[in-house]
Formats: structure tokens, C-alpha cells, sequence
């Protein structure tokens, strides 16, 4: 059975989207670019922000996707991070794990420092064991290497352990570190993305998540 939970943040516990893409907006006009619509942005939400920005910029220049990280944080840690909903039954489903004894943790690509806020303001934090995230540098971005450093952190047992997220590099990052996965289609990896992944289980909603979980053998 899964004993221990590793929970994505944007796309899996909140929907982020308004934040997320006004901010890279943000930094984007800053720089005397196009601005593009909300909706082509999804692809963005998820991955680190510095992949991101060198795609979006068309650049490998450090110094140039440093400056619009520096933006979309400028905008992103005073209005962008309170830009967010947590999905509906999400709330539920914590309570229902935590109280049938599941470790949970919160394992995001998001900068830890931001991730504590939006936890807390949506008062999520008395579910959570830990909250795992980023270092403002970049530092465990990756999704794999956060993977690795919490179960290194942790000590938590591989065959009863599982990440939850609703993109590739969240199943990835579960693989790649011998722990069990589970993809989410309600976020902002497509069923075709989250399939091709192959992960041990794919849930529809949080009610079918919370299912998944109890009920594994």
C-alpha cells in the first residue's frame, strides 16, 4: 500500500494559471516583447522558469533569462503567488489522507520559499509533513533531483512511497527514483502527455486520487 505521498504544487493542488501567466507577461513586455495569450502560456506551467524563459526568449543568453526571472519574481512574489485556487476537493482529499496516517509532502519545482506561502495561505499547511521545493538559484529545480534529495532526506521506504503530479517530469522524476506514480489529467499536462508517461496510475479528479491511494494493494 502507498504509506507516503509526494504531492505536486501548480496543476495538482492549485490551479495557478492567472499568477503564473500574468507574471511571465510581465517580464516578458518588461523586455520590449510580444505579449501572448493566457492560454498559450499553459505549456509553461510546471516546468522550471529558467527552461522556460530560454524557450519563450529564444535565447541561451544567462543574463537575459536572469533578468526575466528577476521580473516575473518582481511581480510574482506581490501579486502573481495569490493568483491561485486550490482545485476543488483537493481540501477533502488531504483531510482523508491524513487522517488515514499517509506521510504527506509537497515536492514542487517552485522556489520553496514561495511554495510555504501559498501552502499557508490556503491553509493547507497542517496536512503536510514538509514542503519541498527550489532554491531561488535554481538549485533542485529538477524535478528528479528534488525526488532524490527528499527520499535522501527522508529515508522513506522506495516500494511504499508515490509522487502525484499532472506532468512528464513529475512520473519522471518518480521512475527515475524507484517510487511508485501517479498522474493527474486535471491540470495542465494533457491525457496525452500524462499517458505517454506511463504512469502506474492515472486519476481523473481528486475523488478518484483519494481512491487510488486508499485502496492500493
Amino acid at each position: 500500500m502507498i504509506k507516503n505521498l509526494f504531492f505536486d504544487l501548480d496543476g495538482t493542488l492549485t490551479d495557478p494559471k492567472q499568477g503564473i501567466t500574468r507574471c511571465i507577461n510581465y517580464a516578458l513586455v518588461s523586455l520590449g516583447k510580444a505579449h501572448i495569450d493566457e492560454d498559450d502560456l499553459q505549456q509553461y506551467i510546471g516546468p522550471p522558469l529558467r527552461s522556460s524563459f530560454k524557450k519563450l526568449l529564444c535565447s541561451n543568453d544567462v543574463s537575459l533569462i536572469e533578468k526575466a526571472i528577476e521580473l516575473y519574481r518582481e511581480r510574482f512574489s506581490e501579486v502573481g503567488i495569490f493568483e491561485n485556487n486550490v482545485y476543488s476537493g483537493i481540501d477533502e482529499l488531504l483531510a482523508n489522507l491524513y487522517d488515514s496516517s499517509i506521510g504527506l509532502y509537497v515536492a514542487t519545482a517552485k522556489p520553496k520559499i514561495y511554495a510555504d506561502r501559498i501552502i499557508e495561505h490556503f491553509q493547507l499547511t497542517r496536512y503536510f509533513q514538509y514542503v519541498y521545493g527550489s532554491g531561488l538559484d535554481g538549485s533542485l529545480s529538477n524535478k528528479v533531483k528534488l525526488v532524490e534529495f527528499i527520499m535522501d532526506q527522508t529515508k522513506l521506504i522506495h516500494e511504499v512511497t508515490a509522487i502525484v503530479g499532472d506532468r512528464k517530469d513529475d512520473i519522471a522524476a518518480g521512475k527515475l527514483n524507484g517510487i511508485r506514480t501517479i498522474g493527474v489529467t486535471y491540470g495542465y499536462g494533457s491525457i496525452k502527455e500524462i499517458a505517454e508517461s506511463n504512469p502506474d496510475y492515472i486519476c481523473y479528479s481528486p475523488h478518484d486520487l483519494r481512491n487510488i491511494v486508499l485502496n492500493v494493494p
